[in-house]
């Protein structure tokens, strides 16, 4: 597939879904990469004004489950995220961030990935390590 139909297919995937409520994106994909975008506003702010901790884990989850999609047979299996590990460096008001996932261990069982989360400048707002499992679609 090319790059427009794989964007396609991850954003029609988040319709009714978190990702829809916090305007989360795919924009970006490569061989070895997943990038999505989040706006910061209102939406995702704590009470302080700030982008939500939560609202950025959730970012950073999102695409990495998203990116394992990649290597895994969609017809017979699906990816549950298992560990998210997270620190926050930069506080953020408004703009966009993005977040991108890349693959450090892809196993028969388990996938990590390190998803980094920048502004605009390219500033390091997050960093985060997940674990996903690959697990197989019930029989019906």
């Amino acid at each position: 597939m090319d790059k427009p139909t794989i964007l396609n297919a991850f954003n029609d995937r988040t319709k009714n879904t978190l990702m829809e409520t916090l305007d989360i994106e795919y924009i970006d994909v490569g061989k070895d990469f997943l990038t999505a975008k989040m706006p910061v506003n209102s939406k995702v702010h704590q009470p302080y004004g700030q982008l939500h901790g939560g609202a950025t884990a959730a970012l950073a989850e999102s695409v990495g489950s998203a990116a394992s999609n990649f290597f895994i047979d969609n017809k017979t299996q699906f990816i549950n995220g298992i560990q998210l590990s997270i620190n926050h460096i930069k506080s953020k008001r408004e703009g966009v961030v993005f977040a991108t996932a890349k693959n450090i261990h892809k196993g028969r069982t388990t996938h990590l990935w390190e998803v980094t989360i920048v502004d605009e400048e390219n500033k390091l707002i997050s960093i985060a390590k997940m674990t996903n499992i690959v697990l197989n679609i019930p029989k019906k």
